[in-house]
C-alpha cells in the first residue's frame, strides 16, 4: 500500500474538518467538525504504523488512546452545549460570544448602585466567615 492514498485522505479530511470549525456557527457543527480532525490524525497514525511496519503497534495503540480521549471530549462538550443551549436559548457560537461580552460590561464592579449596597454586608459576612 502506498503512503500516499492515506495521507491524502487525511488531509482532506482535516481540511474539511478545518472549514467546518472556521466557517460553522453552530456549536454542534464545530464540535463534529472537531472530531473530524480527531480522525484525519487517527488515520494518519494507523497509516504511518503500517507503512513503518512498527514491530510494537505504537501508531494503532496511540489511535485507540486517542478515540477514548475524542470520545470523552464529545461527551463533556455535548454535555456543556446543551447546557448553554438550555440557558441561553441559542447554540450559535457568534451570538454567544456577544451575548458573553455584553453580560459582562454589565457586569463591571462600581458601576451599580446595588453591588455599593451589598458590598459592605459581603464583607461582613466573609471576615464572620473566616474568623
Amino acid at each position: 500500500m502506498h503512503l500516499a492514498y492515506p495521507a491524502v485522505l487525511a488531509a482532506l479530511l482535516f481540511c474539511t474538518g478545518l472549514y467546518g470549525v472556521l466557517a460553522r456557527r453552530n456549536a454542534i457543527l464545530v464540535l463534529m467538525s472537531v472530531e473530524l480532525m480527531l480522525n484525519a490524525v487517527n488515520l494518519n497514525l494507523v497509516a504511518f504504523d503500517v507503512w513503518l511496519r512498527d514491530a510494537l503497534h505504537s501508531g494503532q495503540a496511540l489511535t485507540l488512546f486517542t478515540i477514548a480521549i475524542a470520545a470523552a471530549e464529545i461527551g463533556i462538550g455535548l454535555a456543556i452545549v446543551l447546557a448553554v443551549y438550555r440557558n441561553r436559548g441559542s447554540s450559535d457560537v457568534d451570538r454567544l460570544r456577544d451575548t458573553a461580552e455584553t453580560d459582562a460590561a454589565e457586569a463591571l464592579p462600581g458601576d451599580s448602585t446595588e453591588d455599593q449596597a451589598t458590598a459592605p454586608a459581603g464583607k461582613a459576612k466573609k471576615a464572620e466567615a473566616t474568623a
